[in-house]
């Protein structure tokens, strides 16, 4: 029986890992759709989005069938339970992704014009947390958890910067308001994406070691 529940274990692993990769590659898609204006991988952003949600409802329904059939404890439970917790921010990278698509696409009504915000460098951090954070889960890295946090702070703090220039775009040249407004929609979208990947880091942390790190910051005040 343990060897069959060791089995299931790691094919409810597996599949979150499937899951992982249709979300980062849906932030991919959605991220080139904003740097090329190509439509078409926008199109491809709104048509996985059923696939990333009936992916998660799938896990969720494997997660609980084991937590009511096996009754698990300690490490094995965390993991469960972590499991979960990652399925659902991975669903909401889905989403922050068909958000940019959309918004692009929006976009494609307006005049291209200079914007001042680099939103392939910050879609580059925030991809790249999530990927860290996955490769945590995968490894049961709890110091590698930890350096994803750590980089949360810089996606808040170009997301901020963002805010600043293109509010002075606007005051500045009024006609650039639609594609302004649009460009901070994406960055704080992409902020959102590093804050669920600081979540799932604060997960791998929590099913390895047992501590609850969340609110990180103001405990370490």
């Amino acid at each position: 029986m343990r060897v069959k529940f060791q089995q299931s274990l790691d094919d409810l692993k597996q599949r979150l890992l499937v899951m992982a990769g249709m979300a980062e590659q849906a932030i991919q898609r959605a991220t080139e759709s904003y740097t090329t204006r190509d439509m078409g991988a926008c199109e491809l952003v709104l048509l996985a989005e059923p696939a990333i949600n009936r992916m998660e409802r799938e896990i969720d329904q494997a997660a609980m069938d084991l937590l009511a059939m096996e009754q698990p404890m300690a490490v094995d439970l965390r993991f469960i339970l972590a499991v979960i917790r990652i399925n659902s921010d991975l669903e909401r990278v889905g989403d922050q992704a068909v958000n940019i698509a959309m918004k692009v696409r929006e976009m494609q009504e307006y005049p291209q014009t200079e914007i001042p915000v680099d939103i392939p460098k910050l879609a580059s951090l925030a991809a790249a947390m999530v990927r860290k954070a996955l490769q945590a889960f995968i490894e049961g890295d709890v110091e590698m958890a930890r350096s994803v946090l750590m980089l949360d702070d810089q996606v808040d703090e170009m997301n901020s910067q963002a805010f600043q220039s293109l509010s002075a775009l606007i005051r500045e040249k009024p006609e650039t308001t639609p594609q302004a407004l649009s460009t901070l929609i994406i960055s704080r979208n992409l902020e959102r994406v590093g804050d669920h990947a600081t979540n799932i880091a604060e997960d791998v942390i929590f099913w390895v070691s047992g501590a609850d790190v969340r609110h990180y910051a103001s405990l370490s005040d």
